[in-house]
């Protein structure tokens, strides 16, 4: 099951920089930008729900399930999004 984070898109609907976002929630800058990028592996139930709070949408919106076959690109490799 591959799973992507629009984290980038709920940022930007709500007109919100990173670095005013991770201030807001109190978050680390890296973890955010780890996030962001999709370079992470496991995101914490708490962590999601501050992002959620901040950004004023539920901690699933930013969560899309991709099905494996559409995140392989033409050369077979995934697209480097997160996978639990």
């Amino acid at each position: 099951m591959d799973m992507r984070i629009n984290l980038g898109v709920e940022m930007a609907k709500n007109k919100i920089f990173r670095k005013e976002l991770w201030q807001r929630a109190g978050l680390s800058a890296t973890n955010l930008f780890l996030l962001n990028t999709e370079k992470v592996k496991v995101i914490r139930f708490s962590t999601r729900a501050l992002i959620s709070k901040e950004l004023g949408f539920q901690s699933g919106d930013f969560l899309e399930y991709v099905d494996e076959e559409e995140s392989r690109d033409s050369d077979g490799k995934g697209d480097g999004g997160i996978y639990f």
